[in-house]
């Protein structure tokens, strides 16, 4: 007879979860920043060493020497690099191919699960999540009804499409839509701090600054003053250009400008 589940064992894999980040999805872009070099020359600390094999992004920081500055795969740093490692190759032309994963031969592809497994179970690299393509993400110019917003608000209950590593979390300010699950998952999911933003347009409550209920399921902007449609634009541009959350669609505000 086996022995009872130590209950120690238990809680201390449940405490393990816990503290682990959830899974997000990632765009070559985003996937860029983690080359584990430093943000700025005057940093101290280096950035986490990302890479991703075959759409499955791993954590290979553990492996720095390797794959980090100076180390003899540091050009596979921040890359899609599934179609290079199946073909031992450091060409250019391999990496960042994730659609070149379905024209490898049968060898290669072999090839490729080995590395996918020895980065998995031998080495033990965490994974981070999914990286895709802009080609598979929906249209930026499509109008998104509010109850299609309104699906995506990182709850479980919303299945996690084909290649993502986590479900959309919809966001909407300004005229756009936001898909926050790519790095976002943290503070929009439902454990998060603006999880009450998941799934809505809050153009209103970011204008203001605000985490009341009247603010965030209000979009009117029309009493908003200059200073708050300011904080509304900067807001904007940070989930465009720092956080790089890719643009899923459209509000369809006629009138709206900044």
């Amino acid at each position: 007879m086996s022995p009872a589940p130590d209950p120690l064992d238990k809680k201390f894999e449940e405490d393990k979860k816990k503290h682990e980040e959830p899974h997000r999805n990632f765009t070559m872009k985003q996937l860029r920043h983690f080359d584990g070099k430093k943000a700025a020359p005057e940093d101290e600390e280096f950035k986490p060493v990302y890479l991703s094999v075959n759409g499955t992004v791993f954590d290979v920081s553990d492996g720095r020497d390797f794959y980090g500055p100076e180390g003899p795969y540091e050009k596979f740093a921040g890359r899609e690099c599934g179609v290079a490692l199946a073909k031992m190759s450091f060409d250019e032309e391999h990496l960042d191919n994730l659609e070149g994963v379905k024209s490898l031969n049968f060898g290669e592809k072999n090839q490729l699960d080995e590395w996918h497994e020895k980065f998995k179970y031998y080495r033990n690299y965490p994974v981070k999540g999914r990286l895709l393509l802009d080609s598979a993400l929906p249209k930026a110019d499509r109008i998104v009804a509010k109850e299609e917003l309104a699906k995506y608000n990182g709850e479980a209950s919303v299945d996690v499409p084909e290649g993502y590593g986590t479900a959309p979390i919809y966001v909407g300010a300004g005229d756009q839509v936001f898909d926050v699950s790519f790095g976002g998952v943290e503070s929009y999911g439902p454990d998060g701090p603006y999880h009450k933003f998941a799934g809505k347009d809050v153009s209103r409550a970011l204008a203001c600054m605000s985490l009341k209920e009247e603010d965030i399921d209000n979009s009117d902007l029309s009493d908003l003053t200059e200073k708050q449609l300011k904080t509304l634009n900067d807001w904007i541009k940070t989930y465009e250009t720092k956080k790089c959350y890719p643009i899923v669609g459209r509000l369809g505000k006629k009138d709206f400008k900044l």
